[in-house]
């Protein structure tokens, strides 16, 4: 008789496919969960994804749609334009079926990567087929994920993550074939540059596939090969990388975003982002070893920067942590390679997002695939456990499934919370109540159901939430939703505008203050009884106290000339001029519309003013 190690072995394409679509029944009760907060500027007002007809140019339109038009991430922005035309609308289940479906992809090609992987640690066949089963589930209903698989329009990082693992599958592919003397491996050698081709086409940090391999060549394959003239052409090749790499990080990297003061937008310099993402590293760690679902509180808005080493106390600990899980793995990459392995690939997964670009301090889906290094790691120590322990093989099987049933319990009742949109409102609000976009989030529920009941004791339950949230946090998107609700409810809102000019001038620099005059910008366009002078005193309380991008200027600029008057976008676009060169082809387009309003004098101040 087989034993169930042999069975996973000869069944494994099978196993691993169940598997993967019994790991997605966890995300089930998130399905009814709605839109929320970046899928509104990403997809709901990105009118290039309204694909109504299936045609090469609307297509090809909507791919190319991100960020205003600059073609960044265009394979989740067609697929975005896909699930519209297929559901006939911004049917939200459509999208998260189209994530879900993603994500049982991913997990299949989760347990053919680790197999491989597995083997060149020197697992038997049976064992590793067994293990990389296991290991996938493990990875595919942690709680985590709930954030990744069930925020729509974070499909950009779970289809990037589909792509890396598959490179990685074809990279450790190519290496086998090098290292069993079978060939070169070209066609996969192919394959690994089309998959990481496709991950850059989802999101811009599919270059960390160097770092994973980088990764595996170190502590497993040692660039090791049966033809020595292969060995040498791999260790040239990643020194090569290696020192482009670290060159470009010091030539362009940091010459082009470290900033001694805050950054643009941001209320942190360059340093204290850097100590902070210590903190923030370690945080992850706690959420994926011990995943109780409230510790996710998905907003992290309130989470308090690092001004140095002992303040908060915490960051010295927390830098002291990193290094000593770093020197451990470094240390232990030949007596337990598996730790390795995992710990660097975690650490390898924030190269990015935990360094000198100003992004955001904190996203839970930036974990999405280096959560499986700490699936990796723990699992190693796990495996130790039970032969110290002596724990026989029914044993060490039957703390597995507990440990998958435990996730998957609190995937499940973390996707009940994301199930229903107003849920999910209250949630978010009782994890993080000095989180504004908690707050939004919960106030927009509620406007959702307004449009659908238009019963105003909806709308006026959205005003409430809002002015509730206004008493948590001085924020300048919940006070120019106040103004936006009341404004549809036809009350008077004088004093409303007063208290959000007030609360924009007191507020600390940050992206959430151009997003509140952008909304109240939206509005205007959409002609629901905006006062557009009101719109235009904000948008010069926003530039006075917030230094930003000369395309910022030009964008609020072109707003003004438009529904304010020419003359009052004077100014904006002066600031543009003192931020680019006099031969901007832009800059000339300003020009020349000023002087077709009879501003020539304005026209050639501006000109004047240029670089």
């Amino acid at each position: 008789m087989n034993s169930p190690a042999e069975i996973f072995q000869r069944y494994f394409l099978f196993l691993s496919v169940a598997s993967a679509i019994l790991a997605s029944l966890v995300f089930v009760p998130a399905l009814g969960g709605g839109f929320m907060l970046d899928d509104g500027i990403n997809i709901l007002q990105n009118y290039l994804l309204y694909v109504d007809e299936f045609s090469a140019g609307a297509l090809r339109d909507a791919a190319l749609s991100f960020h205003g038009g600059n073609g960044e991430r265009p394979l989740p922005m067609l697929s975005f334009a896909l699930d519209y035309w297929r559901a006939g609308g911004m049917e939200p289940l459509a999208f998260k079926v189209t994530n879900l479906l993603i994500h049982i992809l991913t997990t299949i090609f989760m347990s053919f990567f680790l197999r491989r992987l597995l083997k060149l640690l020197g697992w038997s066949s049976a064992s590793a087929a067994w293990g990389a089963i296991a290991f996938s589930l493990v990875w595919a209903v942690h709680p985590l994920q709930v954030s990744s698989v069930m925020y729509v329009v974070q499909r950009m990082q779970t289809m990037a993550t589909m792509f890396i693992v598959l490179a990685m599958w074809a990279y450790i592919a190519m290496r086998q074939a090098q290292l069993s003397g079978a060939g070169r491996g070209r066609l996969q050698g192919v394959m690994v540059l089309f998959c990481g081709f496709l991950a850059l086409a989802c999101k811009e940090d599919a270059p960390l596939i160097f770092a994973y391999v980088l990764v595996i060549e170190c502590v497993a394959l040692r660039f090791s090969a049966a033809d020595p003239k292969v060995s040498t052409g791999l260790k040239q090749s990643f020194a090569l990388m290696t020192v482009v790499a670290i060159v470009g990080y010091a030539l362009y990297i940091v010459p082009n975003y470290w900033n001694w003061g805050d950054y643009p937008g941001r209320g942190f310099s360059t340093l204290e982002r850097l100590l902070t993402q210590a903190r923030v590293l370690v945080m992850y760690l706690g959420q994926i070893i011990f995943p109780w679902p409230n510790n996710m509180t998905f907003l992290y808005d309130d989470f308090t920067v690092s001004a140095g080493l002992f303040t908060p106390w915490t960051t010295l600990p927390a830098l002291v942590i990193v290094l000593v899980l770093i020197i451990c793995a470094l240390k232990w990459r030949n007596a337990r390679p598996l730790f390795s392995l995992g710990v660097l690939i975690f650490f390898s997964g924030h190269v990015i997002t935990s360094n000198v670009i100003p992004l955001e301090l904190v996203f839970e889906h930036r974990n999405h695939f280096p959560l499986i290094g700490v699936v990796l790691a723990v699992g190693d120590l796990f495996l130790l456990c039970c032969r110290r322990l002596k724990i026989s093989r029914w044993g060490k099987q039957l703390g597995i499934v507990f440990i998958i049933l435990l996730l998957g319990s609190a995937t499940m009742f973390r996707g009940y919370a994301w199930g229903e949109p107003v849920r999910l409102g209250h949630y978010l609000v009782d994890l993080a109540p000095e989180s504004s976009r908690a707050w939004t989030q919960l106030g927009g529920a509620y406007y959702d159901r307004y449009k659908l009941s238009r019963d105003p004791a909806d709308l006026e339950k959205a005003v409430e939430v809002n002015q509730a949230g206004l008493r948590h946090v001085q924020a300048p998107s919940l006070a120019s939703n106040v103004v936006i609700y009341k404004i549809v409810l036809g009350d008077n809102v004088d004093e409303d505008w007063w208290v959000f000019q007030n609360v924009l001038k007191n507020a600390p620099p940050g992206l959430q203050n151009m997003v509140a005059v952008a909304t109240l910008m939206e509005n205007v366009k959409r002609d629901i009884g905006v006062d557009v002078n009101k719109v235009v005193e904000s948008i010069y309380i926003l530039v006075d106290k917030q230094p930003m991008r000369g395309s910022g200027y030009l964008r609020l600029g072109y707003f003004v000339y438009s529904y304010g008057s020419p003359k009052q976008a004077i100014p904006l676009f002066m600031r543009y001029a003192k931020k680019t060169n006099a031969n901007d082809q832009r800059l000339m387009r300003v020009v020349d519309l000023l002087e077709q309003a009879g501003l020539t004098e304005e026209a050639r101040q501006i000109q004047a003013n240029a670089l």
